[in-house]
């Protein structure tokens, strides 16, 4: 089996992936196609709700256990797509399609590495391969929902992409929704509990928020105010005004650490949708730091979200494509970087020592 043989089977699969709709919670498609391919490839496999994972044929209770995973699940195309987004055409060396970037060439690259030592016996650790669902969204029938079914994990790579650099860590996230209340009359008479004249103390006090420990890989805390609504008519002092706060939280932090700061800090009502979406960071000790060195690939700390805040074992993103790319229109991914990708990963799983 050589690697030529590998990028050319993940182009082709890669490319069927992105002619199938699989937006968060409608993987169903997908997951079959998945399935189809390892039957093609006489791999045994196992099925949760749209989650796929299956072992290296000689699975060993002794060895340490390495998962690779990436999701198989896509945002909604925006409106500024000029390409059909599941037509998956190939020009001047890129692969354009939903989901070609975000994540789908690391999920290809990802499942070619695994096709690549499926059959070894020689290995020193096993591999766990899952193709996960409902990523896009932190769904409750993701990768958190898998975990619990497979044997304890000493190390995972999540594929992402990376440009095939190595986050060794990446921020955590929370998404406030604030409320902050008034009295609702008509604009004709006489309010001194307007919330709308209530936002900019608000705002004031948000961006106040001293979060002054500073992480090395992840840099600051970083607190963006997204959304503000208030009122439907022209003539009602609306009763609340809503806003929603996204928070990228470093490993410096915990969450619920960053809620008793609101909390102590905001004068209105605080609602966070989810404390379980943690900052990660391996430890500076840990052998794929060695590794990463050996082989000259840049590590650094991610800014975006992925799998790995829903895993509690060591683990590292890494994978073709560039991050400024997902959820943008017309997304591609140069297939260069997916030929590229596959013998990377297997050097550093040929490098790693669990």
């Amino acid at each position: 089996m050589n690697v030529e043989s590998l990028y050319l089977e993940s182009v082709e699969l890669l490319k069927e992936l992105i002619s199938i709709q699989s937006f968060s919670f409608q993987e169903e498609n997908t997951a079959k196609l998945l399935e189809n391919w390892l039957n093609k490839n006489s791999i045994p496999f196992e099925r949760h709700v749209n989650n796929i994972y299956c072992y290296n044929k000689y699975y060993d209770k002794g060895k340490p256990n390495i998962l690779l995973n990436s999701h198989h699940d896509t945002v909604e195309p925006n409106n500024s797509y000029t390409n059909d987004p599941f037509d998956p055409i190939i020009e001047k060396g890129k692969l354009y399609g939903l989901g070609s970037n975000d994540a789908g060439a690391s999920l290809v690259s990802l499942l070619l590495t695994f096709k690549f030592f499926y059959n070894r016996k020689d290995l020193d650790f096993n591999l766990i391969f899952l193709a996960s669902a409902e990523e896009e969204k932190s769904g409750p029938n993701g990768i958190k929902s898998v975990v619990p079914k497979l044997p304890k994990i000493d190390f995972a790579i999540i594929g992402e992409p990376t440009k095939m650099e190595i986050a060794i860590a990446e921020k955590g996230l929370i998404v406030f929704d604030l409320i902050i209340e008034g009295k609702s009359s008509h604009a004709a008479h006489p309010n001194n509990n307007n919330p709308i004249q209530k936002i900019n103390k608000i705002i004031d006090q948000i961006n106040a928020l001293n979060f002054n420990k500073v992480s090395q890989t992840l840099g600051k805390v970083k607190v963006t105010i997204t959304q503000i609504n208030a009122g439907k008519q022209h003539n009602v002092v609306p009763s609340n005004v809503k806003m929603v706060v996204d928070v990228r939280v470093n490993d410096l932090y915990s969450n619920q650490q960053i809620l008793k700061i609101f909390n102590e800090n905001i004068d209105c009502k605080i609602l966070p949708r989810n404390l379980d979406l943690n900052s990660k960071s391996i430890n500076s000790g840990h052998q794929i730091n060695y590794v990463a060195k050996k082989l000259k690939i840049n590590t650094y700390g991610s800014p975006t979200l992925s799998d790995q805040s829903k895993i509690s074992c060591d683990s590292v993103k890494v994978g073709p494509g560039d991050s400024t790319r997902s959820h943008t229109a017309n997304e591609f991914i140069f297939l260069e970087e997916i030929k590229n990708a596959i013998p990377r990963y297997i050097r550093i799983l040929e490098m790693l020592k669990i």
